[in-house]
């Protein structure tokens, strides 16, 4: 869980695509007038009434410190989060919610950037792309959906202006875009960000190597379908640096749910190795990563892991906790 909530009310709900909505959330009623800065790429925990706890990305401009904005689908596999807030949030409701985290970071001083959103995926590429307009810097944006009406914040993104590809596939033969097409002879040194289904994450970044796009940047909505289960077959034994307690986590248990039987204070939020809640310094010993979060060069480098999904490839781990 955080150890620092925010309370938050819910000022503003909106209709903005079919089965989608936005949430305007404003610091509630006797708590502090503004909202932590953000970053764009950045998301926000919402501790949901039902008991569950939901990682969206924000929309709005990061200078808006008054108000986070959020753009929800209605998914029709939820697993009862989008399909409680559509069901029951009202305006005036207040919530407890995170302060933002940032594993998708812009790189603001690209040379040329490009973004791809799919579907729902357009709400932290909608940040990314008002800022760098903001700045002037070279950008360019596709925006993927099955069907126009399916496709929010299209009249956010036409007041912005700039180069805005849409590719709706009912009117192209049900046919997806061609990524590769897309993304063929980018300027060197370009920057390049997909949020979307993961079948459109993998067509992403093989398009992106077939190019020789380098800075490949993507963030999933929920664990990649392939990812092997987080528990391990053999134990292992953890140090905790700060306590300098030890627990051993048996074969079949997770390294999080160890940690909190032991009754330590370990952060965590989706329990999917998605919203990077759980991130925690590996001081030694080699982490069997199984998140969705961290890139290849940062797993190589083993210095943090996801505890709520990863474990331990060798018998010792210690952690900065």
């Amino acid at each position: 869980m955080s150890k620092s909530n925010l309370s938050a009310m819910v000022r503003t709900l909106r209709y903005e695509a079919a089965g989608i909505m936005s949430i305007e959330l404003v610091p509630a009623a006797g708590s502090n007038d503004t909202f932590p800065g953000f970053t764009p790429g950045a998301h926000i925990d919402l501790h949901l009434p039902s008991g569950l706890v939901r990682s969206y990305s924000l929309v709005n401009a990061p200078g808006e410190e008054n108000r986070y904005v959020l753009g929800i689908l209605a998914d029709p596999k939820s697993r009862g989060g989008s399909r409680f807030i559509h069901d029951n949030f009202r305006v005036g409701m207040t919530l407890d919610i995170s302060a933002p985290r940032n594993h998708f970071e812009l790189d603001e001083t690209a040379g040329h950037t490009v973004l791809v959103a799919g579907g729902i995926g357009v709400t932290p590429i909608l940040c990314m792309y008002r800022r760098l307009r903001s700045l002037g810097r070279s950008v360019k944006l596709m925006y993927c959906a099955r069907t126009a009406p399916q496709a929010a914040f299209v009249e956010e993104l036409r007041a912005l202006g700039g180069d805005v590809t849409y590719h709706f596939d009912d009117q192209n033969d049900g046919k997806p875009a061609s990524l590769a097409a897309y993304l063929a002879d980018q300027p060197a040194g370009t920057h390049a960000y997909c949020c979307g289904p993961g079948v459109m994450l993998d067509a992403f970044e093989a398009a992106c190597a077939e190019a020789g796009i380098a800075n490949v940047h993507i963030e999933r909505f929920a664990a990649a379908p392939d990812a092997p289960p987080p528990a391990t077959s053999q134990g292992y034994v953890v140090t905790l640096a700060k306590s300098g307690k030890e627990v051993t986590v048996p074969a079949g248990a997770t390294l999080l749910d160890t940690l909190i039987a032991a009754g330590i204070d370990a952060e965590h939020s989706c329990m999917e190795g998605v919203c990077g809640a759980c991130e925690t310094r590996v001081l030694d010993g080699c982490p069997d990563h199984r998140d969705s979060v961290l890139s290849a060069s940062e797993r190589a480098s083993n210095k943090v892991m996801m505890i709520c999904v990863s474990g331990c490839k060798g018998d010792r781990l210690t952690l900065d906790l």
